[in-house]
């Protein structure tokens, strides 16, 4: 069964509120220019640390929870349709299977397979809502909830925003140094592309990548798309010294410096990217906090003034501590990505920065349980044509 019964009438009874379809709400066309006037707190992968992660139930919550910005993840299917999800295979730490889309399948079970390895059928039927994560102990789960496809977000999201305020920040899960785990640059850009161009969100979408080879390919096939270059301590270096796959081929060592947090900031300005969005901590650091003694980090003050003075915007990830949250806001950090964008957005507020207003919870999870019926219904059709 796609969802409990009582799981969707729980939903309706939270959300009684009637919503016209976006179709008949005219596009708010000041939207994106208020945006400027808010600080960037982006739902990393829709705010994991409140919900399940990267499920429409996510980014319902982070729309209640007032981010400026849905922070989300792609795959692509082994029939090629653009999915949201993070990991490229999938984990039984995060989903259960349920059945096979046939009977016999001998791709079955599907949990621990990748993604590029299953068709969206089959990746339909497994159940990634149930399993609390253990490094997220308040997480909402939602039992029964699906993988969508990257255009049945934003069918869910522009009913629960019909003024399409909200901020996109897409990223391309490709493994540069494993090409046979998922499909490559060509297939990346050019589906998800096609996805961009046709949604009423177009002009909101920020692309990012830690393979900076797709930032060169997204702004060589449209430059009016923003791009966002990603990197920490594993994609900027390999352990050998060698030329690391993840930069398009660069080397940090090449550009004049003198420090490495310039060099970064020089190297995302070379590939034409206009946001850098860098670890906010290394990986090395042995302490989780900058008030511990010997806490490091891969952002710093002096990589963020670099990208200013380039043109670039940098909004650092994941940050789910305060103090490294006040410590990037007293750098001039221009968004922070968190599992928590409530509370960050809360201490954005009490230091008297301009946030997002939240959106009408009511008409969000009217929503919510509009477009759960209708992968309800989707999933019926897929496992009725096998």
């Amino acid at each position: 069964m796609f969802a409990p019964l009582a799981f969707l009438a729980n939903l309706a009874s939270e959300a009684m509120l009637i919503v016209a379809s976006p179709a008949q709400r005219p596009l708010d066309s000041a939207a994106l220019q208020r945006h400027d006037r808010f600080y960037d707190v982006q739902a990393h992968r829709g705010g994991r640390g409140n919900t399940v992660e990267n499920t429409l139930p996510s980014f319902a919550w982070g729309l209640i929870d007032g981010a400026s910005t849905l922070e989300l993840d792609n795959g692509i299917t082994k029939d090629g349709h653009v999915v949201v999800w993070h990991d490229e295979e999938i984990t039984s730490a995060k989903c259960q299977d349920t059945h096979p889309v046939f009977p016999g399948d001998p791709d079955y079970p599907y949990v621990g397979k990748y993604i590029a390895n299953l068709t969206f059928a089959q990746l339909r039927t497994i159940d990634c809502g149930s399993k609390r994560q253990h490094g997220y102990p308040m997480q909402l789960t939602y039992p029964g909830t699906r993988i969508s496809t990257l255009q049945e977000v934003f069918e869910f999201v522009e009913c629960a925003d019909p003024a399409r305020q909200v901020l996109w920040n897409i990223e391309s899960k490709i493994d540069a140094r494993h090409p046979d785990r998922t499909l490559g640059v060509s297939d990346f850009v050019q589906k998800q592309y096609e996805i961009f161009s046709s949604s009423p969100y177009r002009h909101s979408i920020t692309y990012q990548s830690f393979d900076w080879r797709t930032i060169i390919a997204m702004k060589e096939l449209d430059p009016s798309i923003t791009t966002s270059a990603l990197i920490d301590d594993e994609t900027a270096f390999s352990p050998d010294n060698s030329t690391t796959p993840w930069l398009a081929g660069l080397r940090l060592d090449s550009f004049p410096g003198p420090t490495l947090a310039q060099q970064v900031a020089q190297a995302a300005h070379s590939i034409g990217a206009d946001i850098l969005s860098p670890a906010a901590s290394s990986f090395e650091t042995p302490v989780p906090d900058p008030d511990m003694e010997g806490y490091a980090t891969f952002t710093t003050k002096e990589m963020i003034d670099a990208a200013h003075q380039l043109g670039l915007k940098v909004k650092p990830w994941t940050v789910n501590r305060m103090n490294i949250v006040e410590q990037l806001l007293d750098w001039n950090a221009d968004g922070i990505i968190s599992d928590y964008p409530n509370v960050v957005r809360r201490l954005a507020k009490q230091r008297g920065l301009p946030v997002a207003p939240k959106f009408p919870k009511q008409r969000v999870l009217s929503c919510l349980q509009r477009h759960l019926f209708k992968q309800h219904d989707r999933h019926d059709e897929l496992h009725d044509t096998h």
